[in-house]
């Protein structure tokens, strides 16, 4: 009996997503085939002269995007932020201090906060139970 191992490959937007970068800016035959993992590894190690420009120059995906503002996709949307946005815009955006991204910034400030609350709280309860 022979082992046979197939090859695992993604869709180009799985890839896109994997690497953090906006699909429609990708090079075309990025786009148009498929990746395998072990391409896909090969990306994330030794990045060729595309990917790392798009990761600092943008257009960036809107999760990239959201990061960088430090506000959730919601809070873009709620914001008006519905494009891709360049590193360039998003720190213009930082700049400017819209109300609605310091409104978003405050919510995600007490999102975080009460997760970390409820963390503390589930991990005391869990202390308690292994010393009962």
């Amino acid at each position: 009996m022979t082992s046979h191992q197939n090859t695992q490959t993604m869709k180009p937007a799985t890839a896109a997503k994997k690497l953090g970068v906006y699909l429609e800016a990708t090079p075309a035959e990025f786009r148009e085939g498929v990746v395998t993992r072990a391409e896909l590894n090969a990306l994330q190690t030794d990045p060729p002269a595309w990917l790392r420009d798009l990761r600092r120059d943008g257009p960036h995906p809107r999760p990239v995007v959201a990061a960088k503002l430090g506000v959730s996709i919601a809070g873009l949307h709620r914001g008006g932020v519905a494009e891709p946005l360049t590193t360039e815009q998003i720190e213009a955006l930082k700049e400017e201090r819209p109300e609605w991204l310091e409104r978003e910034r405050a919510v995600q400030a007490d999102v975080r906060k009460e997760a970390a609350r409820v963390k503390k709280l589930h991990a005391e309860r869990a202390e308690r139970v292994e010393r009962d």
